[in-house]
């Protein structure tokens, strides 16, 4: 395998949080370098190549990687065609807070990786310590989570069924869309509303045809019932 600078990374594109109304794009905790230590397929490996890392003991998966799996070939067959890996990724220690990406798009070096990474096992996420108006909370709201404001910190608060309807019609769809976007029309980097704005459309479309993954019993990590109803809030 080539040294890393031999095989620079294109780019780095990033679900995060919503505040200003739309997604931005981060390189938190230095994740191009990282992913660069996936390697290439080989020429027998059967696509995608599946990867889930055990998470820590205050996040869990909502989905496991075999799902995702299934959501992708739900979808047309020209969409997921050149993914290498799906990968749900164990969150670093320092990833966090209100910029902490969700879900990343990767590619560069023959490798094309869609990583999802854990939530709160309180089923909580932090949005801010003013109430957030309801355009920059819309994806939530449209997978049924509820704002709830307690110590002065306002947190998003799922279902277990919810979370995982969120993680595999938006989260997972969208970086899709990432995938099919830059494959198709090549955006440069000066259009990073035009590349977030397709991808979130690409979601709102497509997401629907995962459903029949996402209304199956839940196979993520350990939670049951309403995840936000008894749990501490999350930390930042």
């Amino acid at each position: 395998m080539k040294n890393r600078s031999a095989t620079p990374w294109k780019k780095s594109r990033t679900y995060g949080d919503i505040h200003g109304g739309r997604t931005r794009r981060r390189f938190t905790d230095n994740i191009v370098a990282r992913a660069h230590s996936l390697q290439r397929p080989g020429p027998g490996d059967t696509l995608p190549l599946l990867l889930q890392d055990n998470p820590s003991r205050d996040f869990f998966f909502p989905v496991s990687v075999q799902e995702c799996a299934a959501a992708l070939q739900a979808l047309p067959a020209s969409h997921g065609e050149g993914i290498t890996h799906i990968w749900l990724r164990r969150r670093p220690e320092r990833m966090t807070g209100l910029d902490a990406p969700l879900a990343l798009f990767i590619y560069g070096s023959g490798v094309r990786v869609i990583i999802l990474y854990p939530w709160r096992v309180d089923g909580r996420l932090y949005v801010g310590r003013k109430k957030p108006k309801p355009q920059h909370v819309a994806p939530y709201l449209r997978f049924g989570a509820k704002l709830i404001s307690e110590h002065g910190r306002w947190y998003a608060a799922f279902s277990a069924a919810d979370l995982k309807r969120f993680y595999l019609e938006h989260l997972f769809c969208h970086e899709v869309g990432h995938h099919v976007d830059w494959y198709s029309r090549h955006w440069s980097s000066a259009n990073a509303r035009q590349v977030e704005e397709f991808a979130d459309q690409y979601a709102v479309q497509w997401g629907p045809f995962t459903k029949v993954v996402s209304q199956l019993p839940y196979s993520g990590g350990d939670a049951d019932g309403d995840l936000g109803s008894t749990a501490s809030p999350a930390s930042t």
